[in-house]
């Protein structure tokens, strides 16, 4: 069974920072690609980053130049540093990747059960 935590969500004031985590655990042949969503209330679920297995990664505009991905490959980690926060960016945060629980078949996507960003002063 696979499962994916994330952590590192919380209160923060507009212009600040926070680094959310998530691992990836349990029977896993191999990940593709990771990635963050948020859903704020009453929005449909959104993606905000993403990164390959070969480690490309991918941003929405409203996050470019202040949101970063990266990912440890060997600990089946994942991670969002978040700078320059906005109000706008409060929702919660899922991590998201696309997993081949055995051998070499076709990637199943799984999801975190998310973590709260609020940005507010």
């Amino acid at each position: 069974q696979v499962q994916l935590v994330e952590s590192g969500g919380g209160l923060v004031q507009p212009g600040g920072s926070l680094r959310l985590s998530c691992v990836a655990s349990g029977t896993i042949f191999s990940i593709d690609a990771m990635g963050w969503y948020r859903q704020a209330p009453g929005n449909r679920r959104e993606l905000v980053a993403s990164i390959t297995y070969d480690a490309r990664t991918n941003y929405a505009d409203s996050v470019k130049g202040r949101f970063t991905i990266s990912r440890d490959f060997a600990k089946n980690m994942v991670f969002l540093q978040m700078n320059s926060l906005k109000p706008e960016d409060t929702a919660v945060y899922y991590c998201n990747a696309d997993i081949r629980p055995y051998s070499p078949t076709l990637p199943l996507p799984y999801w975190g059960q998310g973590t709260q960003v609020t940005v507010s002063s």
